[in-house]
């Protein structure tokens, strides 16, 4: 599916083409009445849509994910996209370069992408300023949260304390990233004593709600004992998932990095309903990995997801790809005679509990 911008942004390296994107997006947030144009274009504003978690209204349940603005620089742009949220970082607590290019990788065919940047980013300091700036936000903004590259892992918990006390005052919700296969070591932390210690620690700094986001990798019993071990530690939510390194999901993936977009569309389901059942009602579950349609985003809530979040389909379907998930979705509600997203959420494990 084209767009009118798509074929300059593909003529583009892929890195230099999301710069540019950001460039422009940075324009839109900070020209009000284009954004004010934008959002007319873009935006679905129906009550059916919205929902109240982490004491915010979130006026949908479609996110953008982390990595697409790392350093929070067009957080004020993306209710113009319609977007009902948006997940900024990774940050880490120094800047840091990331891994050398070419590390951002399309795969047109597949609406895929394989990213290997390595949690490139300005750092803490640079975010807080920049976020501090544009406060009051025009929606919820989650922080994402990693350890430095050259952190050893046993000084790993030291950067989330500081990274987690920093930046709260700055979100609605931060999230734990243990999870990118972009950072050596760092998924070697997906493990129920340092995401006790990581949860520990972030109750001694902040009271603001703190998910963790979990590799599609894991295998599924690991990954709900991991969750529910989050959960019982504090965690008010899970994120599921980061990107996936089984490259034979993908003809063409070279080795490293992580895939995300359509490949990871049926891992990222799987994941969510095997974590569904046990944490249904007791943590809000986030839902990423090749969702780009009405469809796909009402078969997640369905799920047990709250929120879903997207990235790879803003890059191959274009910033109409928000209202047109937020305009099926109303219509999927309609057909199940369901009175708004809430209704949705869960609904199949709950019929599976019936």
């Amino acid at each position: 599916m084209s767009y009118p911008l798509r074929g300059l942004l593909f003529r583009l390296d892929p890195e230099a083409g999301h710069e540019l994107a950001l460039r422009g997006l940075r324009a839109v947030a900070a020209l009000p009445s284009l954004g004010e144009r934008l959002a007319a274009r873009y935006a679905v504003d129906d009550p059916r849509l919205a929902q109240h978690l982490f004491g915010r209204r979130f006026a949908n349940p479609v996110g953008l994910a982390a990595g697409f603005d790392k350093d929070g620089v067009a957080v004020a742009a993306m209710p113009a996209l319609g977007f009902g949220f948006v997940e900024v970082g990774t940050v880490t607590p120094h800047p840091q370069a990331g891994n050398p290019r070419p590390r951002l990788f399309r795969h047109p065919e597949a609406e895929s992408l394989q990213n290997a940047l390595g949690f490139n980013n300005a750092g803490m300091a640079a975010l807080t300023a920049r976020l501090a700036a544009q406060r009051p936000y025009p929606l919820p903004v989650g922080i994402n949260v990693g350890k430095g590259r050259t952190t050893p892992p046993r000084d790993a918990l030291a950067d989330y304390r500081k990274l987690l006390r920093g930046l709260a005052p700055l979100a609605d919700y931060l999230v734990v990233n243990l999870s990118s296969p972009n950072t050596p070591g760092l998924r070697d932390l997906q493990n129920e004593a340092f995401v006790g210690e990581a949860l520990a620690a972030a109750a001694e700094v902040t009271e603001k709600p703190v998910l963790v986001k979990l590799s599609p990798d894991l295998e599924e019993e690991t990954a709900v004992a991991l969750a529910e071990a989050a959960v019982a530690a504090g965690a008010a939510g899970i994120v599921a998932t980061n990107t996936t390194t089984e490259y034979a999901l993908l003809a063409g993936a070279q080795e490293g990095g992580g895939l995300s977009g359509q490949v990871l569309r049926e891992k990222s389901y799987r994941m969510l309903r095997a974590l569904a059942p046990n944490l249904a009602g007791r943590a809000v579950l986030v839902s990423v990995g090749g969702i780009d349609s009405g469809a796909e985003a009402y078969r997640r809530l369905r799920a047990g997801a709250s929120l879903v979040q997207l990235y790879t389909a803003l890059v191959y379907r274009g910033p109409g790809v928000v209202r047109r998930i937020n305009e099926e979705l109303l219509a999927l509600l309609e057909r199940d005679g369901l009175g708004s997203v809430a209704d949705a959420v869960g609904a199949d494990v709950r019929r599976q509990v019936i």
